[in-house]
Protein backbone atom coordinates (compact mmCIF):
# COMPACT_ATOMS: atom_id res chain seq x y z
CA UNK A 1 0.00 0.00 0.00
CA UNK A 2 2.76 2.46 0.95
CA UNK A 3 4.70 1.78 -2.24
CA UNK A 4 1.81 2.08 -4.72
CA UNK A 5 1.06 5.29 -6.56
CA UNK A 6 -2.66 5.79 -5.80
CA UNK A 7 -3.05 8.17 -8.73
CA UNK A 8 -1.68 5.57 -11.14
CA UNK A 9 -4.31 3.14 -9.86
CA UNK A 10 -6.92 5.86 -10.36
CA UNK A 11 -6.11 6.07 -14.08
CA UNK A 12 -8.18 2.93 -14.60
CA UNK A 13 -11.27 5.01 -13.80
CA UNK A 14 -10.20 8.59 -14.51
CA UNK A 15 -7.67 9.35 -17.28
CA UNK A 16 -4.52 11.31 -16.33
CA UNK A 17 -5.70 14.06 -18.67
CA UNK A 18 -8.28 14.96 -16.03
CA UNK A 19 -6.13 15.05 -12.88
CA UNK A 20 -3.24 16.95 -14.44
CA UNK A 21 -5.33 19.99 -15.51
CA UNK A 22 -7.03 19.85 -12.10
CA UNK A 23 -3.68 20.38 -10.36
CA UNK A 24 -2.88 23.26 -12.71
CA UNK A 25 -6.24 24.86 -11.87
CA UNK A 26 -5.52 24.48 -8.13
CA UNK A 27 -2.13 26.21 -8.58
CA UNK A 28 -3.80 29.05 -10.47
CA UNK A 29 -6.42 29.40 -7.71
CA UNK A 30 -3.68 29.69 -5.08
CA UNK A 31 -1.78 32.33 -7.07
CA UNK A 32 -4.91 34.32 -7.90
CA UNK A 33 -6.28 34.02 -4.37
CA UNK A 34 -3.00 35.19 -2.84
CA UNK A 35 -2.84 38.23 -5.13
CA UNK A 36 -6.47 39.06 -4.37
CA UNK A 37 -5.83 38.72 -0.63
CA UNK A 38 -2.79 41.01 -0.77
CA UNK A 39 -4.59 43.65 -2.83
CA UNK A 40 -7.88 43.44 -0.93
CA UNK A 41 -6.25 43.74 2.51
CA UNK A 42 -3.67 46.25 1.33
CA UNK A 43 -0.79 44.18 2.69
CA UNK A 44 1.57 44.90 -0.19
CA UNK A 45 0.68 48.62 -0.22
CA UNK A 46 1.30 48.92 3.52
CA UNK A 47 4.55 46.96 3.28
CA UNK A 48 6.09 49.03 0.49
CA UNK A 49 4.80 52.36 1.87
CA UNK A 50 6.28 51.60 5.27
CA UNK A 51 9.52 50.44 3.65
CA UNK A 52 9.77 53.63 1.57
CA UNK A 53 9.06 55.94 4.53
CA UNK A 54 11.50 54.15 6.81
CA UNK A 55 14.33 54.49 4.29
CA UNK A 56 14.24 58.29 4.72
CA UNK A 57 15.28 58.08 8.37
CA UNK A 58 17.18 54.80 8.36
CA UNK A 59 20.84 54.37 9.00
CA UNK A 60 22.80 52.63 6.27
CA UNK A 61 22.76 48.84 6.23
CA UNK A 62 25.48 47.26 4.13
CA UNK A 63 24.95 44.60 1.51
CA UNK A 64 26.71 41.98 3.62
CA UNK A 65 24.41 42.68 6.55
CA UNK A 66 21.35 42.47 4.28
CA UNK A 67 22.50 39.06 3.08
CA UNK A 68 23.00 37.98 6.69
CA UNK A 69 19.51 39.23 7.59
CA UNK A 70 18.02 37.37 4.62
CA UNK A 71 19.77 34.15 5.69
CA UNK A 72 18.60 34.54 9.29
CA UNK A 73 15.06 35.17 8.08
CA UNK A 74 15.12 32.07 5.90
CA UNK A 75 16.65 29.79 8.52
CA UNK A 76 15.07 31.08 11.75
CA UNK A 77 11.72 32.55 10.73
CA UNK A 78 10.85 30.34 7.74
CA UNK A 79 12.59 26.97 8.07
CA UNK A 80 12.53 26.80 11.89
CA UNK A 81 9.33 28.84 12.56
CA UNK A 82 11.17 30.99 15.08
CA UNK A 83 8.10 33.19 15.60
CA UNK A 84 6.64 30.56 17.94
CA UNK A 85 7.99 30.76 21.49
CA UNK A 86 5.83 27.86 22.63
CA UNK A 87 7.80 24.68 21.87
CA UNK A 88 4.72 22.48 21.39
CA UNK A 89 3.15 24.87 18.94
CA UNK A 90 6.39 25.20 17.01
CA UNK A 91 6.75 21.41 16.69
CA UNK A 92 3.12 21.06 15.60
CA UNK A 93 3.57 23.85 13.05
CA UNK A 94 6.77 22.33 11.65
CA UNK A 95 5.18 18.89 11.35
CA UNK A 96 2.22 20.37 9.49
CA UNK A 97 4.31 22.66 7.28
CA UNK A 98 6.90 20.13 6.14
CA UNK A 99 4.30 17.40 5.90
CA UNK A 100 2.16 19.59 3.65
CA UNK A 101 5.13 20.39 1.41
CA UNK A 102 6.06 16.70 1.09
CA UNK A 103 2.45 15.72 0.43
CA UNK A 104 1.86 18.37 -2.25
CA UNK A 105 5.18 17.87 -4.06
CA UNK A 106 4.82 14.08 -4.15
CA UNK A 107 1.21 14.43 -5.34
CA UNK A 108 2.33 16.56 -8.28
CA UNK A 109 5.13 14.14 -9.15
CA UNK A 110 2.88 11.06 -9.05
CA UNK A 111 0.06 12.68 -11.01
CA UNK A 112 2.30 13.92 -13.80
CA UNK A 113 4.48 10.77 -13.78
CA UNK A 114 2.36 7.67 -13.04
CA UNK A 115 5.48 5.46 -13.23
CA UNK A 116 7.37 7.53 -10.64
CA UNK A 117 9.67 5.72 -8.23
CA UNK A 118 8.06 4.14 -5.16
CA UNK A 119 9.98 6.66 -3.06
CA UNK A 120 7.36 9.28 -3.97
CA UNK A 121 4.57 7.10 -2.64
CA UNK A 122 6.51 6.77 0.62
CA UNK A 123 6.93 10.55 0.81
CA UNK A 124 3.22 11.06 0.05
CA UNK A 125 2.22 8.89 2.98
CA UNK A 126 4.89 10.29 5.33
CA UNK A 127 3.94 13.87 4.48
CA UNK A 128 0.24 13.16 4.95
CA UNK A 129 0.78 11.49 8.32
CA UNK A 130 2.96 14.42 9.45
CA UNK A 131 0.11 16.80 8.57
CA UNK A 132 -2.37 14.71 10.53
CA UNK A 133 -0.15 14.49 13.62
CA UNK A 134 0.70 18.18 13.65
CA UNK A 135 -2.75 19.36 12.59
CA UNK A 136 -4.87 17.27 14.96
CA UNK A 137 -2.45 17.90 17.83
CA UNK A 138 -2.86 21.64 17.26
CA UNK A 139 -6.63 21.45 16.80
CA UNK A 140 -7.45 19.38 19.88
CA UNK A 141 -4.74 20.38 22.38
CA UNK A 142 -2.77 23.53 21.45
CA UNK A 143 -5.28 26.08 20.14
CA UNK A 144 -5.44 29.14 22.40
CA UNK A 145 -9.24 29.12 22.71
CA UNK A 146 -9.09 25.46 23.77
CA UNK A 147 -5.91 25.24 25.86
CA UNK A 148 -6.10 28.64 27.56
CA UNK A 149 -9.73 29.77 27.33
CA UNK A 150 -11.49 26.48 27.94
CA UNK A 151 -13.67 26.51 24.83
CA UNK A 152 -14.90 23.32 23.20
CA UNK A 153 -12.53 21.51 20.87
CA UNK A 154 -15.38 21.33 18.37
CA UNK A 155 -16.01 25.09 18.28
CA UNK A 156 -15.48 26.26 14.70
CA UNK A 157 -14.87 29.83 13.53
CA UNK A 158 -14.19 31.44 10.15
CA UNK A 159 -10.47 31.61 10.95
CA UNK A 160 -10.39 27.80 11.14
CA UNK A 161 -11.18 27.37 7.43
CA UNK A 162 -7.58 26.70 6.41
CA UNK A 163 -6.64 24.14 9.04
CA UNK A 164 -9.96 22.29 8.79
CA UNK A 165 -9.90 22.08 4.98
CA UNK A 166 -6.27 20.97 5.12
CA UNK A 167 -7.02 18.22 7.62
CA UNK A 168 -10.10 17.15 5.66
CA UNK A 169 -8.16 17.00 2.38
CA UNK A 170 -5.25 14.97 3.76
CA UNK A 171 -7.43 12.69 5.91
CA UNK A 172 -9.77 11.85 3.03
CA UNK A 173 -6.82 11.43 0.66
CA UNK A 174 -5.13 8.87 2.88
CA UNK A 175 -8.42 7.05 3.53
CA UNK A 176 -9.08 6.89 -0.22
CA UNK A 177 -5.59 5.53 -0.91
CA UNK A 178 -6.07 2.91 1.83
CA UNK A 179 -9.67 1.82 1.27
CA UNK A 180 -10.32 2.87 -2.30
CA UNK A 181 -13.73 3.83 -3.65
CA UNK A 182 -14.96 6.72 -5.76
CA UNK A 183 -17.05 8.18 -2.92
CA UNK A 184 -13.95 8.79 -0.79
CA UNK A 185 -12.12 10.10 -3.85
CA UNK A 186 -14.94 12.54 -4.58
CA UNK A 187 -14.89 13.82 -0.99
CA UNK A 188 -11.11 14.11 -1.20
CA UNK A 189 -11.36 16.23 -4.35
CA UNK A 190 -14.09 18.37 -2.77
CA UNK A 191 -12.05 19.07 0.36
CA UNK A 192 -8.92 19.77 -1.72
CA UNK A 193 -10.85 22.21 -3.91
CA UNK A 194 -12.08 24.04 -0.82
CA UNK A 195 -8.51 24.16 0.54
CA UNK A 196 -6.97 25.71 -2.57
CA UNK A 197 -10.01 27.66 -3.71
CA UNK A 198 -10.66 29.46 -0.43
CA UNK A 199 -7.31 31.27 -0.23
CA UNK A 200 -8.89 34.78 -0.13
CA UNK A 201 -10.96 33.80 2.92
CA UNK A 202 -8.46 31.64 4.81
CA UNK A 203 -4.95 31.93 6.26
CA UNK A 204 -3.39 30.08 3.33
CA UNK A 205 -1.82 33.24 1.87
CA UNK A 206 0.06 33.93 5.11
CA UNK A 207 2.74 31.43 4.15
CA UNK A 208 3.74 33.63 1.22
CA UNK A 209 3.93 37.12 2.70
CA UNK A 210 4.95 36.26 6.28
CA UNK A 211 8.60 35.71 5.21
CA UNK A 212 8.59 39.18 3.62
CA UNK A 213 7.17 40.69 6.81
CA UNK A 214 9.78 38.86 8.92
CA UNK A 215 12.56 40.16 6.66
CA UNK A 216 11.22 43.73 6.86
CA UNK A 217 11.07 43.47 10.66
CA UNK A 218 14.69 42.36 10.91
CA UNK A 219 15.81 45.11 8.53
CA UNK A 220 13.90 47.76 10.51
CA UNK A 221 15.61 46.57 13.69
CA UNK A 222 19.01 46.74 11.98
CA UNK A 223 18.54 50.25 10.57
CA UNK A 224 16.82 51.67 13.66
CA UNK A 225 13.40 52.31 12.14
CA UNK A 226 11.35 49.72 14.00
CA UNK A 227 8.61 52.30 14.63
CA UNK A 228 10.10 53.34 17.98
CA UNK A 229 8.27 50.56 19.79
CA UNK A 230 9.51 49.90 23.36
CA UNK A 231 11.89 46.96 23.27
CA UNK A 232 13.11 47.01 26.87
CA UNK A 233 11.40 45.98 30.08
CA UNK A 234 10.44 48.24 32.99
CA UNK A 235 13.90 47.94 34.59
CA UNK A 236 15.09 50.50 32.03
CA UNK A 237 14.78 54.09 33.42
CA UNK A 238 13.51 55.42 30.11
CA UNK A 239 10.70 52.87 30.04
CA UNK A 240 9.85 53.58 33.70
CA UNK A 241 9.55 57.30 32.99
CA UNK A 242 7.12 56.81 30.11
CA UNK A 243 4.82 54.36 31.92
CA UNK A 244 1.15 55.38 31.75
CA UNK A 245 0.58 54.58 35.44
CA UNK A 246 2.36 57.03 37.71
CA UNK A 247 2.39 54.46 40.53
CA UNK A 248 4.59 52.12 38.48
CA UNK A 249 7.10 54.70 37.28
CA UNK A 250 9.31 54.30 40.34
CA UNK A 251 8.04 50.93 41.54
CA UNK A 252 10.17 47.79 41.90
CA UNK A 253 10.46 45.89 38.64
CA UNK A 254 8.79 42.79 40.07
CA UNK A 255 5.71 44.66 41.27
CA UNK A 256 2.47 43.51 39.73
CA UNK A 257 3.89 40.29 38.30
CA UNK A 258 1.61 37.92 40.21
CA UNK A 259 0.26 36.71 36.90
CA UNK A 260 3.60 34.98 36.34
CA UNK A 261 2.85 32.51 39.12
CA UNK A 262 1.13 30.48 36.43
CA UNK A 263 3.21 30.11 33.28
CA UNK A 264 1.29 30.98 30.09
CA UNK A 265 0.45 27.94 27.98
CA UNK A 266 -0.42 29.73 24.77
CA UNK A 267 1.34 31.69 22.02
Amino acid sequence: MFTINPFAELSASIPPGVMQPYLVVMAVLVAAGTLFDIVHKGSAKYFFTNWRMSKKKAKAVGGGELVSIALKTGVVDVLASGEFCNARRRVAHLLTMYGFILHVVSTVVMVFNPSADAMWAHLWWIGGLMVLVGGYWFWFFIRVDVAAEGNSRFRVMHADLFVLSLLASVTLGLLWAWLGGMVLFGLYILATTVLFGSVPWSKFAHMFFKPAAAFEKRVSEANGTNQNLPTLSRDDPEQQARHSMELLRGAPTDMGLGIKREAPRHY
